[in-house]
């Protein structure tokens, strides 16, 4: 199957370049959607691909270029040449799965770590008459919290006030430790939809007040649907950034209300751990979570729930 020019540049855009305020050359420089994905019907291997435009299908890259490798977090660590060679991909028209036998997947899987920053959003303090914070408030999910765009949330046993979060979510790109803020963005690859969905009653009254627990329970960070590179972006705070209960619009705020925007984040947070690729950052929500509703509304089985980002896309996740 051979693409036409105008799809090419929907994913390609001709290749630009981006570059920080220094002149640094971003790891993912090139205007696309990656996406994790797996053929239906195949044994379940895990694939990396360009998304073409909507409905247009993906390019396998593996199926291009074998050397390539088959999951994200090896691709990013693989860097330029990784790009360069998902760039020929693109351009040969080749190697062209059909929309309707790809299932995609979470657009990185097995990350070192799942980065999460609260009360990022000064709408969403003003919602619970919290101050502003003075510096970034970080937590944690485990990996195994991850599940894909369109997968289920499965409702625990042990928790009765499941909640949405609708947020902004990067990765990144290549690894570093101390960055400066005015180069952070070059050490980002690119930015996906994430829902941090988080059980209240763990979070906020049981084992001690910790975070951890009520956030990482398993399916509790639907990611997706691609992993849109930061070139692709024209300004990442500043998109529209929703969330949707069963076709009832629960959140609606732009990310230009974040406190600490990913520059700041990717510095902060290297003054403690070395940055690695494929390291997950989920950077806050909006108000209209269900906790700080009067009354409270919690999630429940047969709900559906849709997150969704300018420019990035949507995912959709039935709780069960």
């Amino acid at each position: 199957m051979r693409l036409s020019i105008r799809t090419l540049l929907y994913s390609g855009k001709h290749c630009r370049r981006l570059f920080t305020d220094t002149g640094r050359r971003g790891v993912c420089s090139a205007s696309m959607r990656l996406v994790q994905f797996c053929r239906r019907g195949d044994d379940g291997a895990i694939r990396v691909g360009v998304e073409l435009e909507a409905g247009k299908g993906v390019v396998d890259l593996k199926d291009f270029d074998s050397s390539l490798p088959n999951t994200m977090r090896e691709f990013l660590q693989t860097g330029e040449k990784a790009i360069e060679r998902a760039q020929r991909a693109l351009s040969s028209g080749q190697c062209v799965i059909p929309q309707s036998e790809v299932r995609l997947l979470p657009p990185v899987t097995a990350p070192e770590k799942v980065v999460c920053v609260g009360m990022n959003y000064r709408d969403h303090c003003l919602e619970q008459n919290a101050p502003i914070p003075k510096e970034p408030i970080i937590f944690s999910k485990f990996p195994s919290a991850i599940t894909g765009p369109y997968d289920d949330i499965i409702m625990p046993n042990e928790s009765k006030e499941v909640d949405w979060e609708v947020e902004l979510a990067f990765v990144i790109g290549q690894k570093g430790k101390h960055i400066k803020e005015e180069e952070a963005l070059s050490y980002v690859a690119g930015f996906t939809v994430a829902n941090d969905v988080s059980a209240r009653d763990w979070q906020m009254r049981r084992n001690g007040k910790q975070w951890l627990l009520g956030k990482t329970f398993d399916s509790f960070c639907p990611l997706g649907p691609a992993l849109v590179t930061t070139a692709a972006i024209k300004d990442p705070h500043n998109l529209g950034i929703r969330c949707r209960v069963n076709g009832e619009t629960v959140q609606d705020s732009s990310t230009s209300q974040m406190i600490f925007r990913t520059e700041k984040l990717v510095a902060w947070v290297s003054q403690f751990v070395t940055l690695c690729p494929g390291d997950i950052f989920l950077t806050g929500t909006p108000p209209g979570v269900g906790v700080f509703r009067n009354p409270p509304v919690f999630l429940k089985k047969g709900d559906v729930v849709e997150c969704e980002i300018d420019e990035i896309g949507v995912i959709r996740n039935a709780v069960v």
